[in-house]
Order: C-alpha cells, then structure tokens, then sequence
C-alpha cells in the first residue's frame, strides 16, 4: 500500500494550519501588528526557524516594465514591480498562471527577446550595485551562469536532448570556471552525485531521454548550480513533479543553499511549497505585486484580497468532508488595455468606486509587510458591527464601502 512521505505530510500539515483564517475578533478590527499573545503558531517550515541574521542586499529591483510588441499595441506583461533579496534568503514570488512571474524572473538575468519585449525606461535591476539594463550582451553572458543561474520548469525544452549530459554539464563549468575539461569532468561527476544522481561517471554518457522526469529536474539542478551562482532563479522546479519527488527537489534546494549561502528566487503557484521553502512572499497580479512580507505574515495575516481569496481556495485538512472550495470569480484582466484603477477590482468583493478609478500604491504595514490595496488607506470607511448586514468577503478582513 502506498504511503504519503513524512515530509509531504508536513507540507501539507503546515499549509493547512497556516491557511486557517484568523480569529473573529482579529478578522473584526483593523490591521494590527501585534502577535496573538503567545498562542502557538504553526510550524511553517523556514518562518519556524531560528532567525538568520540578514545578508547585504545583493538585488534590487525597481518599477521594472516590460511590454510585449502585438499588433496595434503592447501588452504590458509587467507593470511597476520592485523588489529587492537579501544574500541567503529565499524569495517566492506567487500568482495564477499569466500574472507575469517568469516575465519578472527572465527579466533579472535578460533573458527575454528583445525583438518582442520592450523593457521600460525607468526599470533598474541592480545586482551587487550593477546596473543590468546598461550591460551589453558579451557583459550578460560572463555573469549568466557564473553569479546568476536559472532553473527552468521544462527539462526537456530547456536542455539540448541530442548532446549527453556531460557535454552540457562540462561547457559551462569550463567556460566559467576557467578550468581544463579534465578538471570539468571530475566537477560534473562531483556535482551529479551532490544531487542525488547514482552512477554520475556512466550517467555523464547518457541523453536527457534516458532519465526520468525528476532525474531531469536533478540535472537541471547540477547544471545550474555547477559554478556556485550567488542567485538560483527556480521558474515552477516542482510543477510536473509528484509530491515525493516534490518533496527531494525542496530538500536539495535547502542542502545547496546551505552549503553555497546562495539566495533563491522562487517562482511558484504552489502554496504548499511556498509554506516550507520561503522567507519572504511576493504575490503577483496582473503584472504587479500586490502583497509581500514574510511567510507566517502572508499565510497568518494576508491583507489583500486576492491573497485572502488563494487562501480560501485551498484545499485544506481541517475542512469538513463534503465542502466546497470558495473560487475567485471572474478573470483577470486584458493586460493590453489594463484598468486605470485596481487590476483585482472587478473580482474583489470589497471594491469601492475609488478602486475602480484609481490604482492603489504599494504601502507598508510595517517593516517587512507591504500590500497595493485601498483597503488600507485610513480614509476608508469602518465595516458596519457584526451581524448588522455586512456583506462577507472572501477570507480575512471585511468589507469597507467607500472612502471618507
């Protein structure tokens, strides 16, 4: 018979407690900051960790635009993002399919077509104080690979399947290490093993067909730490994947981060993963990030409300046999005409004119926890008291009317 692994059901465990909505008399007031006197949180896999002291920033970004040529316009993929990782950390950026996660990851190391994508001119990628938008080509490609690596979703579209995976392996490490193809070999075989790979000096000879699926993660995985980057970009690493195998690539991710002191960025639409892996969270909608904070801030006290609605959505443990999940309704908008207003306003159960007329700015709740919403704003109109017909929302905070 079958049987989940330990470390699935602790994913699940930690995303299930971590999901629950927050107390009625949490839920009633105000965004507070406070913690609720001592009362045992649950084990979000990193936020329950002792806490690292923090590295030097080593990436900063900011208003980063990037449009796609069409016809008779531009859709604008991404729309004024910013944000910024430390060295060490693990940033996961979330989202529904086409919120402009892998647009953003690809723009870090520019790896967009530049025949079809049109970056911004106020956007700044700064790594380690340098300026990426000004690098030229031959610049970019001493630092892709060598500081900066990327781990893509789709082995098999990424990777070249008529070389071995030596010979894919060995390129780069002699390339960026400056090393003879002697010494690349022994690194290949040593990175192999370092990921699980059994056998790694015979497996060095075989095609990316002759593995399987999370074996090809693994290799991909090699590869792209094969020259020690400062930053792993993983674009959805886990997404075609089982939950055991989910549950080794995580492992591997921490053994490598541990090992290297590399940071992560994470792309992801798995909220289970998000919960054990990260330390910080950046929700994404329609090419814009919304929310961002810690883990236990996002998953205890989310305050936008599409974070609130992700959460609602989730199939949980606690949930009673027989109910339903609660949908967002509706779609996301055209990105090629986008509203003038909040991008979520014509799903958001809570929307107000002034959300419809104008786009909210990124505000801090406090130091770590920051959220794009009207909702926010301290003009905004109390709920009416608790069974006086107030409307109910998806998970979290009520609904406010207006602004005063």
């Amino acid at each position: 018979m079958w049987r989940r692994s330990d470390r699935d059901h602790r994913k699940k465990a930690a995303l299930s407690a971590a999901a629950a909505p927050p107390a009625p008399e949490a839920a009633q007031a105000r965004p507070e900051r406070a913690d609720s006197g001592g009362a045992p949180e649950p084990d979000l896999g990193r936020a329950a960790q002792a806490a690292r002291p923090p590295g030097e920033v080593i990436l900063e970004v900011d208003d980063l635009r990037v449009s796609f040529r069409a016809h008779g316009g531009q859709v604008q993929a991404v729309r004024g993002v910013s944000l910024s990782l430390r060295q060490g950390e693990t940033l996961a950026i979330v989202g529904e399919s086409g919120c402009g996660k892998s647009v953003t990851a690809r723009s870090l190391m520019r790896l967009l077509p530049e025949h079809a994508a049109v970056l911004g001119a106020g956007s700044s990628i700064r790594w380690k104080g340098r300026e990426l938008t000004k690098l030229k080509e031959k610049e970019l490609r001493k630092l892709r690979g060598a500081e900066i690596a990327m781990i893509f979703q789709d082995a098999m579209t990424a990777l070249n399947p008529t070389l071995t995976i030596g010979e894919q392996l060995i390129e780069g490490i002699a390339l960026h290490r400056k090393v003879p193809r002697s010494e690349a070999r022994r690194i290949a075989v040593d990175m192999l093993e370092l990921v699980g790979i059994p056998s790694p000096e015979t497996r060095l000879k075989q095609y990316l067909g002759e593995f399987s699926g999370g074996m090809r993660q693994r290799i991909m995985i090699a590869i792209a730490a094969s020259c020690s980057p400062s930053l792993l970009i993983a674009d959805e690493p886990t997404t075609a994947l089982d939950v055991t195998i989910q549950a080794q690539i995580l492992d591997l991710f921490r053994m490598l981060q541990e090992r290297t002191g590399a940071a992560i960025v994470l792309i992801t639409h798995d909220l289970g993963v998000v919960a054990e892996t990260a330390d910080r969270v950046c929700v994404m909608y329609a090419g814009e990030i919304v929310e961002s904070g810690t883990v236990r801030e996002l998953f205890r006290r989310p305050q936008h409300p599409y974070t609130q609605g992700l959460l609602a959505a989730l199939p949980r443990l606690d949930r009673e046999r027989g109910s339903t999940l609660v949908p967002i309704p509706g779609t996301p908008p055209d990105l090629f005409a986008p509203p003038p207003g909040c991008a979520f306003a014509a799903r958001c159960p809570h929307a107000m004119e002034a959300c419809r007329l104008h786009r909210p700015q990124m505000a801090e709740l406090d130091g770590t926890h920051a959220v794009a919403c009207w909702l926010q704003d301290p003009r905004a109109a109390r709920p009416p008291a608790a069974g006086a017909g107030a409307g109910s929302g998806m998970a979290g905070e009520p609904a406010r009317t207006a602004l005063g």
